[in-house]
């Protein structure tokens, strides 16, 4: 039986997986199409290049990510060994130099002797049918070239396959002040299907203003044709006309304020983002505002001046699966066993989290590792991708993703208490029991 795997994409999760499949005594043909075509956001022939911000955000270990960046190491990730090597000041974060990291990520993965780097564009997954290889990993990233995105469309059917992200904000739910927000769902208030936030008429048009005003994230050139009817950024949808969002995304139609008997002005409606009802999606607030701006803003909802947000809204483009329809839990493509995902093309978002995918997987294939148990920071977010939804989103790695740790505790002490409970249960995994 062959053991040469061959990925397609030298990006984190690329890299990443290439490395965990060679050190565990696997050969790898790593393709990669720079400098033969470049992506609109990629300026440089090596690998790993990071065209976002060089930050890998917060190293605290009571931070989803400062948690999966322990895990990532303790696995023996490439990316998190480079990482230290080539880190910059940047508080508590963990910040790389951007030119070094690349340079010797392309330095080790060159270096490898079971590694072949192959500079070549994979336009059809059929290419590379027939030679041999153990299994084929798809790391082609968010800017997966059209010709691949188009083969890819094919295979898992072109209405699984996104190719921008509309993300709003997640918020953890027992942070919200129940004194004013309340359970329902349009003409059925007992209901609990969505936590709604009233507004009254001066509230509504205040909030309306501060959007207007808001500081937006300037897109890319290759972004600007990003915003679809559907799916429009609120602070857009607000720049059209005051009322705007009360006819569409806050209507409050079908919804009674208990406090006051009546119905409100506007609504802003949360829903569920997991079964424990722990973390709630703003509803339609998709948006390029800046995510200081963001807390700012929303902070004027009433119900939300104290809320905590899991994640951040943004819209940007991004080419991804949707995952719990066309992946087994292992990453496979139901519709073409043999071939995997990894990356961000998996349905994950963020440079640790792309590569992280990358890493269990190739581990996964050497035989190495099975699926890490979900109240790990790895285990969460690979769950996150077999976790049927009827609105699949890309996600970052947060403690909402985990399960309710079924206990009352002071929201002080809450993080901690997840992240000593995910660090118990990854000892226990890496220990084999």
């Amino acid at each position: 039986m062959s053991t040469t795997y061959a990925i397609v994409g030298a990006g984190l999760a690329g890299c990443e997986a290439a490395w965990q499949l060679a050190q565990a005594g696997c050969d790898v043909v790593l393709y990669e199409m720079k400098p033969q075509r470049f992506s609109p956001a990629h300026q440089s022939e090596g690998l790993a290049e990071l065209v976002c911000s060089n930050s890998f955000r917060s190293s605290e270990p009571e931070t989803g990510i400062g948690l999966l960046k322990l895990e990532m190491a303790e696995l023996g990730s490439l990316v998190m060994d480079v990482a230290k090597g080539v880190e910059v000041p940047a508080g508590k974060a963990l910040a790389v130099d951007r030119e070094l990291f690349s340079r010797e990520m392309t330095r080790r993965i060159e270096a490898h002797p079971r590694i072949t780097l192959m500079r070549r564009e994979i336009t059809s997954l059929a290419e590379l049918d027939g030679q041999g290889y153990a299994a084929l990993i798809v790391t082609a990233g968010p800017l997966a070239s059209d010709a691949l995105s188009s083969d890819l469309a094919r295979i898992v059917g072109q209405d699984s396959l996104a190719f921008y992200d509309a993300i709003a904000p997640i918020v953890l739910t027992e942070s919200v002040d129940m004194n004013v927000a309340f359970w329902a769902s349009r003409y059925a208030p007992e209901d609990k299907d969505y936590l709604n936030c009233p507004m009254n008429e001066e509230e509504y048009l205040a909030f309306v203003r501060a959007l207007v005003a808001g500081e937006k994230v300037a897109p890319r050139e290759f972004e600007k044709e990003i915003h679809f009817e559907g799916c429009l950024p609120i602070e857009v949808m607000a720049e059209r006309g005051e009322m705007t969002l009360a006819f569409g995304p806050l209507k409050p139609v079908g919804l009674i304020d208990p406090r006051t008997g009546g119905q409100p002005h506007a609504v802003v409606q949360l829903r569920a983002e997991n079964r424990e009802k722990t973390a709630m999606n703003m509803v339609g607030f998709q948006t390029k505002l800046k995510y200081g701006e963001q807390k700012r803003i929303f902070a004027t909802i009433p119900g939300l001046a104290h809320a905590e947000f899991l994640r951040m809204g943004s819209i940007h483009r991004n080419t991804y699966v949707l995952a719990p329809e066309v992946l087994t839990p292992t990453l496979e493509l139901r519709a073409r066993p043999g071939t995997y995902l990894a990356g961000q093309i998996s349905g994950v978002e963020g440079y640790l989290e792309s590569a992280a995918t990358g890493l269990w997987l190739g581990l996964f294939l050497a035989g190495k590792r099975d699926l890490p148990p979900v109240e790990t920071a790895m285990g969460a977010l690979l769950t996150h991708l077999r976790t049927p939804a009827k609105h699949f989103q890309p996600s970052n790695v947060h403690f909402g993703l985990m399960p309710a740790l079924n206990m009352k505790a002071p929201k002080k002490k809450r993080k901690a208490l997840y992240a000593e409970r995910a660090r118990k249960v990854w000892k226990r995994w890496m220990e084999g029991e």
